[in-house]
């Protein structure tokens, strides 16, 4: 447990505070067989690939997550992931209207972006880069209708499959700029701060400089890119989590055979 503040704090009134609420708690993991070190050492951590979906034909909507594993908080390939969340990006419908109806969406940098709005094939979607303790998971999340759903399956497949492929400097060089200028943007606020404060603190064991985090970032070209899909994404197993009308989602080994290109 981690108790962080950030702003206009007495620093000497909140460790009093801390102690009277918190005083009797004991500051060390208890050990043993049961304590969570000993119970990872026992049993590591295996990600399945799997399938869960949760149909309900009464709804034209379909949301899906694909996810790989991905990496630890404390693993040196964590940052590499986080430039390639970024170049897969983001993307919602109500981010203004354009010529093919996908509004600012088709000429946006990401090329997933891309392909989505200007085909509308979703109402939204969000790359995500979750790290844990021992792992993590990496992937797309969209919302889309029934009918779009097996096209987007196929855009999100090919756009993250490509980084094991085809990687572009400046492609890597605009997610570089975009990830550390939101990191900046995440620090907008004292309540912010403290909750990266509390989070460092938890997985790193200390506050990481904002200097060190960004020469970290721009450690990140096309070759660790294409080296960190390789052991994460390239005919790796996949999870795929689904809720609505999935009649026509592909199935677990559709996804699982476009972990990689046939090349020749």
């Amino acid at each position: 447990m981690v108790l962080a503040a950030a702003g206009a704090v007495d620093h000497a009134e909140l460790v009093k505070a801390a102690g009277d609420a918190f005083g009797a708690v004991p500051d060390e993991a208890p050990g043993g067989a049961s304590s969570l070190p000993a119970l990872l050492k026992r049993e590591p951590t295996a990600f399945t690939g799997s399938s869960v979906y949760d149909r309900r034909p009464d709804t034209e909507q379909c949301a899906v997550a694909i996810a790989f594993q991905g990496a630890s908080w404390t693993d040196p390939d964590s940052v590499p992931l986080m430039v390639m969340q970024t170049m897969l990006g983001g993307w919602d419908r109500s981010m203004g209207s354009g010529t093919g109806g996908g509004g600012s969406g088709e000429h946006a940098g990401s090329l997933l972006t891309q392909r989505i709005a200007a085909d509308g094939l979703a109402d939204s979607y969000m790359a995500f880069n979750t790290a844990y303790h021992d792992a993590g998971l990496f992937g797309v999340y969209a919302q889309s209708t029934r009918d779009k759903s097996q096209e987007l399956s196929w855009a999100v497949m090919a756009e993250v499959v490509r980084m094991c492929y085809e990687v572009k400097d400046a492609d890597v060089a605009r997610a570089r700029n975009q990830l550390k200028a939101s990191l900046l943007f995440a620090q907008d606020s004292s309540q912010h701060v403290a909750e990266a404060i509390g989070r460092e603190l938890l997985v790193y064991g200390r506050r990481v400089p904002k200097a060190e985090m960004f020469a970290r970032i721009d450690a990140v070209d096309a070759a660790a890119v294409r080296a960190v899909a390789d052991r994460f994404v390239y005919d790796k197993d996949v999870a795929i989590a689904a809720v609505g009308d999935t009649q026509f989602l592909p199935d677990y080994n559709w996804f699982r055979r476009r972990s990689y290109w046939v090349r020749y």
